[in-house]
């Protein structure tokens, strides 16, 4: 493993490594929880992934409009219905 110049234990690296991974996760949450912008995680990924992992995920994430929050408008948020609450509060689905 190379030095790094960021101060992650080994914790928050796999943390950070798997929500790089996550689709549904945008880079956003990552420097919000880490304190790193995209350009940091990419480099991270890059000394700490093998170098056909690193192809597969850097093509993956590339553009994807889920990983960056100015291109989803929306994509994150996750429809609701009105009778979520009373089927959540059914006693009878809980036996």
């Amino acid at each position: 493993m190379k030095p790094q110049s960021h101060k992650l234990s080994e914790d928050d690296l796999d943390r950070l490594i798997e929500m790089a991974w996550e689709d549904r996760t945008p880079f956003d949450a990552i420097e919000a929880q880490f304190g790193l912008p995209e350009s940091v995680v990419i480099k991270l990924m890059r000394e700490h992934l093998k170098p056909a992992s690193w192809r597969r995920w850097r093509a993956r994430v590339q553009g994807r409009s889920t990983k960056h929050a100015a291109l989803s408008a929306g994509v994150g948020q996750r429809f609701k219905s009105d009778q979520q609450r009373s089927v959540t509060h059914n006693r009878i689905s809980k036996r």
